[in-house]
């Protein structure tokens, strides 16, 4: 009798919601280690060695959608090619946990601003996720010199609105270099009349889609002949995109406060020379560090502001820099990030 009250306590513990796929993970991970206690010679050593491996390190395909869009457009999963690429792209973000579950966190700081600007720029939401597989949204430099969220080259930068010297460089500004983000897509759209292709464009340049698209004769990105990022560079933003949105279905269990959560900020305007930006961070109360770490399209220690000119310095408001007066504006902390699995009903 005290077995069966024991096995009715747990099963009603089971199916409460989150539990079973933890225990199940706790059963798998036990059976892996009871297969390890290795008994007998040397050969039937080395055969529950084998066994205990093909046990426990289990591999499986990632299931594809039936459907998907880009910025609203289709795409055509019906042809082998686009299945087989997309395939390549959600394997290797799907079991690259360690950088997939950093882009979730930075997401979580980092898309609520960049899905206003978008919106308030007319461009499709969907272009978060190209910033996304851009940097994985942190400041890195690439081979050609490309920098900050959106990658831009300083030529680029330029063209669409960045100021970049040796003292200030706003590809690192994370608004401004969106809102650049921005009109280059918009530009891109005016001239293919396809977000898809403006998309491509932003990795291969404007002139070399043109080119490829006319002398191909190709409508479309999925049809074009391309070198290997290019090709690979959409189907990277889906794969993130799919991930991002549903990311229980791909395995990642992410709790809300597991999240970097944005961090509330004021700006100081700045409207002549600093020659010191560690005495200017002291006199607003904080470190050079998170001074730096708030703006770093501050490129020295030094700020020269031309007549007529001014310059936003953000600092995060008192107090948030810490974790956890930061962590009570979390809503739901222990809730699953964007789980989307269907709940299982309470027992009265």
């Amino acid at each position: 009798m005290a077995f069966i009250s024991v096995k009715k306590h747990l099963m009603k513990f089971m199916k409460r919601q989150y539990v079973l796929p933890f225990l199940i993970l706790v059963i798998a991970l036990s059976a892996g280690l009871a297969a390890l206690r290795l008994t007998g010679s040397g050969e039937e050593k080395d055969r529950q060695y084998r066994e205990a491996f093909t046990t426990s390190n289990q591999a499986l395909s990632v299931p594809l959608p039936d459907e998907l869009t880009f910025a609203g457009e289709a795409v055509p999963l019906n042809q082998y090619f686009v299945r087989e690429s997309l395939d390549r792209e959600l394997l290797v973000n799907t079991y690259w946990h360690s950088n997939t579950i950093l882009m979730l966190k930075r997401a979580a700081r980092f898309f609520p601003m960049m899905e206003g600007v978008l919106r308030e720029n007319g461009v499709p939401d969907d272009f978060k996720y190209l910033a996304l597989i851009e940097s994985g949204l942190m400041n890195v430099v690439s081979p050609s010199n490309a920098a900050g969220f959106w990658q831009f080259l300083d030529k680029t930068a330029r063209q669409f609105g960045l100021e970049v010297t040796d003292q200030v460089d706003e590809r690192y500004h994370a608004q401004k270099a969106t809102e650049a983000a921005c009109r280059y897509l918009k530009s891109a759209y005016s001239q293919y009349g396809n977000w898809t292709l403006a998309a491509a464009s932003y990795n291969a340049g404007m002139g070399r889609i043109t080119r490829e698209k006319e002398r191909q004769s190709a409508g479309d990105f999925y049809n074009l002949y391309l070198n290997q990022e290019t090709s690979r560079y959409i189907y990277r933003i889906l794969a993130l995109k799919l991930i991002y949105e549903n990311p229980t279905a791909y395995g990642f269990f992410l709790r809300n406060r597991d999240l970097y959560p944005p961090v509330p900020t004021y700006t100081v305007s700045v409207d002549t020379s600093i020659a010191d930006l560690i005495n200017f961070a002291a006199r607003n109360e904080v470190n050079y560090k998170i001074l730096k770490e708030f703006n770093p399209w501050l490129r020295t220690d030094q700020l020269t502001v031309a007549k007529g000119k001014s310059y936003s310095i953000e600092l995060p408001e008192k107090g948030y820099t810490s974790v956890q007066k930061l962590n009570r504006g979390i809503n739901d902390g222990d809730a699953i990030f964007n789980d989307r699995r269907p709940s299982i009903p309470k027992e009265n």
